[in-house]
């Protein structure tokens, strides 16, 4: 696409979000009590804010202008962080974190598939330098020490040479056994022709039959590859086979691939030179145009002296440094626009101490009119308000910034798209103006004491309030001390190098997989609907869970801007059966945003920092280079064990419960500043004490084993990915129905184990078959419906489950609890 196709789509997207932000606080000022019509106003404005920030996300990954890439990213942190509002507004409301939006989509004429929430390249774009850097750095630590993770990736098992030699003696007389039994084939079937010819006594002459036989049989089997090619183009062509060549790579895709290659040169040499032009540009007008905005400056201010003087009798107080200064007055404002608001000013404090005269003489209708106020409140309170958002006026600032500057501007001269001078001359006369008014206000304020010395005879009176501020610093002071005495750095005489460096050596900041969202493979639940209106709450699909890893994983630790000001989600549990992927998304998160993991499981620190002393100086290193050196990931695997009921007999040894006091008060010292995440894993849930577990994790996922349309997903892409060709002998429908209840960590162990070298050279002669991957499979135990009730009956114990039912049975609860008072 070329920058004009671009610029077309930026105009379109930032329409549809003025018509949106119209719209939204008219909708949400009224209170409302019809909670289906409240969900469906919230779930469409989260519809098409996501669509919006598809579009943003794509033009702002496209876009070579600079000063267009700043105003865009302000917008598109505003989009992020309503959608993180509107989340949450759902989930208070139907006290569930999974939604489904069939109902809007038919009605928005969308797919399913253009719900799902896109990771925002700049991520890793902006800071690839220091990721690559820290990675060489943890590289170097791991390699000094003797930890190799190629070892740990693929292990190699040392063997002694004698036995290193029967292996290869074994391997050598196989082949040549292999060898011979070919050649002692061929000795047989020449014999056996000979004896055939001997026992017929004659051989055929007749060459006429012989033509006819080949004919016959060469016809039925052209025949038969007419009518196989003529029936796959017919599927081809009603769309249930795709086309050849379907899954290679194309012409077009590699040439626009070297397009964004190029688009991602040309947009880092035009940062560049902006930053260098907003130096030059600033300098260059000190020169010019410094003096005569210092002369403005003091005409005006000095203007502003003598009106005052004539209006009032007395010169003005000049506003101190720390209210602003001169800027307070004249902020965009001419001087008689000044003149006008002193006039109005006193105006106003003439009206004022009328109005307080009139409030002493009725003190007593006050009282009579506030018990009607709390009726009135009950009533609001029960009718359902949106919360007020913090992301609404950056949006819409924005939106007045594109409508003022870029919607209408004329660009034909900028065909490179390079940054536009006059912009950041405007930018930056208003900086040097702030700068030269500074500089000002001193010489004015010496100038005003000399003119009230001169004309009105005044002189600086002390100011005797000292003892009354000596007090407030005085609490002031004390409050720090205990602050500074809860905060103490145990480490005030250490690097973060070194801490990094200890952190590592020790196991506990560990190197993530480079893992990518995308890999986790799922399909959109198309049952959640219509079982929902039967009351049956459905088990969340693959890509409902995959779309909350990115709201309250990846997203906030990807942008400070949506972090600070987002419904703050500190830490986060993934709670499943083995082998359904939730490793994975941990480290998927690190990989979306190029966080630090840090692994603080049980296991890992067992016997690690002992007593209660070392426990503190491990958080305590832990969390100051997770903050120093942010965004971090905090994994603690097996979550369960740091919160079981009863410890068991053979784990005792390792202290399992050491974390289960401290994280609560690390929990609450984590401020919106701090970018940290703690994630908890767990496949045993129910062993763990439900309160204090919940206490702990602020959001609660279940993750399911797949369903029939993500196991037939991944049956396809992992075959695919692992060499295999999908043909017609391969039922793939029939894998995904038969492998009911077998997670995707099986899926993928069995394709590996079929999908052996071999194998995959053998393809073209012998086609895979699903009974190749049923064989392989019947040995693993699946989840069964059992492990899926128990992990359900579990999660309506937490504090969101309980609401939930309590939601689902309250109307009839309710209405029992009525006719027991009529009776």
């Amino acid at each position: 696409m070329s920058n004009a196709m671009y610029n077309k789509m930026w105009h379109q997207t930032q329409e549809a979000l003025g018509a949106l932000l119209d719209k939204e606080p008219q909708k949400m000022i009224e209170p409302q009590r019809n909670q289906v019509f409240i969900f469906q106003t919230l779930a469409t404005f989260y519809v098409k804010y996501v669509q919006i920030f598809r579009n943003l996300e794509n033009v702002y990954d496209q876009f070579v202008h600079p000063q267009k890439r700043i105003l865009i990213r302000k917008v598109l942190d505003g989009v992020m962080g309503r959608i993180l509002e509107l989340k949450n507004e759902m989930v208070e409301l139907e006290l569930t974190e999974f939604h489904y939006f069939d109902d809007i989509l038919q009605d928005l004429k969308l797919a399913p598939q253009q719900l799902d929430i896109p990771i925002p390249k700049y991520f890793l774009k902006e800071k690839l330098e220091v990721i690559k850097g820290r990675e060489k750095i943890l590289a170097q630590i791991l390699a000094d020490s003797g930890i190799d993770t190629s070892d740990m990736k693929y292990p190699v098992k040392s063997i002694p040479f004698d036995e290193a030699v029967k292996l290869i003696q074994i391997a050598e007389r196989a082949r040549q056994g292999r060898l011979r039994a070919l050649f002692m084939k061929q000795i047989y079937l020449q014999e056996y022709r000979a004896k055939q010819s001997k026992m017929l006594g004659k051989k055929v002459t007749d060459t006429w039959a012989a033509a006819l036989r080949i004919q016959k049989v060469w016809r039925r089997f052209h025949q038969r590859k007419e009518t196989e090619k003529l029936r796959e183009e017919e599927m081809i062509f009603l769309g249930m086979n795709p086309p050849p060549l379907f899954n290679e790579v194309s012409a077009t895709v590699i040439q626009a691939e070297k397009v964004d290659r190029l688009r991602n040169e040309v947009q880092i040499k035009h940062e560049e030179d902006y930053r260098e032009a907003l130096v030059t540009i600033k300098n260059d007008l000190k020169l010019i145009e410094g003096v005569d905005i210092k002369e403005n400056l003091q005409d005006q201010i000095r203007h502003w002296f003598i009106e005052c003087r004539n209006l009032t009798g007395t010169f003005p107080d000049y506003p101190d440094v720390e209210e602003g200064g001169s800027a307070i007055i004249f902020s965009d404002k001419t001087i008689q626009q000044v003149i006008e608001d002193i006039i109005a000013n006193q105006e106003e404090e003439e009206k004022n101490k009328k109005k307080k005269k009139k409030k002493e003489k009725q003190p007593k209708k006050a009282k009579k009119q506030k018990k009607g106020t709390k009726e009135k409140n009950k009533e609001e309170d029960e009718k359902w308000k949106m919360s007020p958002s913090l992301f609404l006026p950056a949006m819409k600032e924005g939106c007045n910034a594109y409508k003022e500057i870029w919607m209408k501007k004329d660009e034909s001269w900028n065909f490179s798209q390079d940054y536009d001078p006059e912009l950041i001359k405007e930018e930056k006369r208003k900086e040097l103006q702030s700068e030269i008014r500074i500089q000002v206000d001193e010489l004015m304020r010496q100038e005003l004491k000399n003119l009230k010395l001169a004309v009105d005879r005044e002189r600086e009176r002390p100011v005797k309030a000292g003892k009354k501020k000596d007090k407030k610093k005085g609490k002031k002071g004390k409050k720090k001390e205990k602050k500074a005495k809860k905060d103490k750095d145990l480490t005030a005489d250490r690097t973060i190098e070194s801490l990094y460096k200890e952190l590592v050596e020790e196991g506990l900041l560990i190197q993530a997989l480079k893992v990518n969202l995308s890999d986790y493979i799922g399909e959109y639940s198309y049952l959640g609907t219509t079982l929902r209106q039967v009351s049956i709450e459905p088990m969340p699909s693959l890509l409902d869970v995959r779309q909350l890893i990115t709201l309250y994983g990846i997203w906030p630790l990807g942008s400070a801007a949506v972090h600070e000001k987002a419904p703050l989600v500190k830490s986060l549990l993934l709670a499943g059966p083995s082998g359904v992927g939730k490793k994975m998304l941990v480290h998927a998160i690190c990989t979306e945003t190029g966080a630090n993991l840090f692994n603080l499981s049980s296991s890992n620190i067992a016997g690690k920092y002992p007593g209660k002393n070392g426990l503190q100086m491990m958080l305590h290193a832990v969390f100051k280079v997770a903050r120093q050196l942010q965004p971090s990931v905090v994994w603690i695997e097996d979550t369960e064990k740091t919160f079981y009921k009863k410890v068991p007999n053979a784990e005792k040894m390792n202290e399992p419960k050491r974390l289960k006091k401290h994280l609560p008060q690390i929990l609450k010292l984590l401020k919106p500043d701090d970018r940290i995440l703690i994630v908890g894993t767990t496949r045993r849930p129910f062993d763990a004490e439900l309160q204090s577990f919940c206490k702990v994790y602020q959001k609660i996922i279940l993750v399911p084993r797949p369903d029939y349309a993500s196991r037939y997903v991944l049956w396809k892409q992992i075959i695919e990915r692992n060499g295999g060709v999908l043909t017609s002998a391969l039922n793939v429908s029939c894998l995904a129905k038969v492998t009911d209840g077998f997670t995707q960590g099986h899926i993928v162990e069995v394709v590996k184990g079929v999908l052996t070298d071999q194998r995959i050279r053998r393809q073209i002669h012998k086609p895979l078959t699903a009974v190749e991957f049923i064989t392989a499979i019947t040995s693993m135990n699946p989840v069964y419906k059992e492990e899926e009730e128990s992990f359900k009956n579990w999660y309506a114990k937490t504090p969101l489950g309980k609401k939930r039912a309590l939601a689902i049975t309250g109307g009839s609860t309710e209405k029992a609890k009525d006719k027991g008072k009529r009776k």
